[in-house]
């Protein structure tokens, strides 16, 4: 364990229910009048992974494992599928489930699995003539999935939009999911007990 993510996180609940119990209404006025559902992070990126997701779906379904297949396909195609350890933890999915989608995959005759010169025990990916045909097909769906999804966007923005995602998820995935949620817990930690101590200087204040 990276950290006691849980401990922590049931402290700082514990502790901001506190806080939130001794604030005025008009405070409580204030913070709803700032906050709009239509301008939360968590809701917005949400709908806009759903809307690929279900998209995507439709659009490469045709292949093992839909979307997922789909993407391991194009790290073989794209040279990235070094071996299947790494392609399980760059997509978040169990090596065992990613080794029955290797095989499905294989079976189809999209890619194999060749040794690696330097590691016998590992093995790469790679794409077939016949993966990087159906690639090819399957890449030009995709992307009008992408171009309909950034189409509420204006025009002159959506590279812009699909480099900032791509830094943002490069980022996210450079880290690890268990140390940024370790360092947003403690975080949220320092941030409201500095509410806390905010909250009763001021009580003390007009007291």
């Amino acid at each position: 364990m990276l950290c006691q993510a849980e401990h922590i996180a049931s402290r700082r609940w514990s502790r901001l229910r506190h806080v939130t119990s001794h604030r005025s209404s008009g405070d409580d006025a204030a913070a709803a009048g700032a906050f709009h559902l239509g301008n939360d992070f968590g809701i917005a990126i949400g709908a806009v992974f759903r809307a690929y997701a279900k998209a995507t779906e439709a659009a490469v379904a045709d292949i093992p494992g839909g979307p997922r297949g789909y993407f391991v396909l194009t790290a073989a195609v794209q040279g990235e599928a070094n071996n299947q350890r790494s392609l399980a933890e760059r997509f978040g999915v169990d090596r065992t489930v990613m080794t029955y989608l290797l095989d499905d995959l294989e079976r189809a005759g999209l890619v194999e699995r060749r040794p690696d010169p330097a590691d016998r025990r590992s093995r790469h990916i790679i794409a077939t003539p016949h993966g990087a045909e159906r690639w090819t097909e399957l890449r030009g769906r995709v992307e009008l999935v992408e171009r309909h999804i950034l189409a509420g966007l204006p025009e002159e923005s959506r590279a812009g939009f699909q480099a900032m995602l791509c830094t943002l998820a490069g980022h996210v995935n450079a880290h690890g999911p268990m140390v940024d949620v370790c360092r947003i817990v403690a975080d949220c930690t320092l941030a409201e007990e500095a509410e806390r101590a905010a909250l009763c200087d001021g009580r003390r204040a007009t007291g």
